[in-house]
């Protein structure tokens, strides 16, 4: 299984939940699939993060390719939310070449495990 590379030292922006990924006003559809599969709303992003990061080492990533700012990965994860409910959750990252950074890009809920 080839895990995240450098997931330890991963970077997930607080901003990508609180200003986007659980904010209604901004990204409904994300808000309303993590609060109704996970039960996680906006003021819950640290909780969020802090799932995402205790799990990265337990799933493997895809490497989906370099278009010239550094190689993106793919984790699917399957967590349990704040509601005791599970749910996956697709993560993308990139390793930034202008500063070597893994940073996550995208967080979202999916429906079911796809291929």
């Amino acid at each position: 299984m080839q895990l995240l590379p450098g997931y330890e030292r991963a970077i997930i922006p607080t901003e990508k939940f609180s200003n986007y990924a659980l904010n209604p006003a901004v990204a409904p559809d994300k808000a309303i699939a993590f609060e109704m599969a996970l039960g996680y709303t906006i003021k819950d992003a640290e909780r969020l993060i802090h799932n995402i990061r205790s799990h990265l080492g337990d799933f493997p990533c895809n490497e989906k390719g370099d278009i010239g700012y550094g190689m993106t990965y793919e984790v699917l994860m399957l967590l349990i939310g704040r509601n005791g409910r599970s749910a996956f959750v697709l993560t993308a990252w990139i390793k930034d070449v202008k500063n070597d950074e893994l940073r996550l890009t995208s967080a979202y809920v999916k429906k079911r495990k796809e291929g």
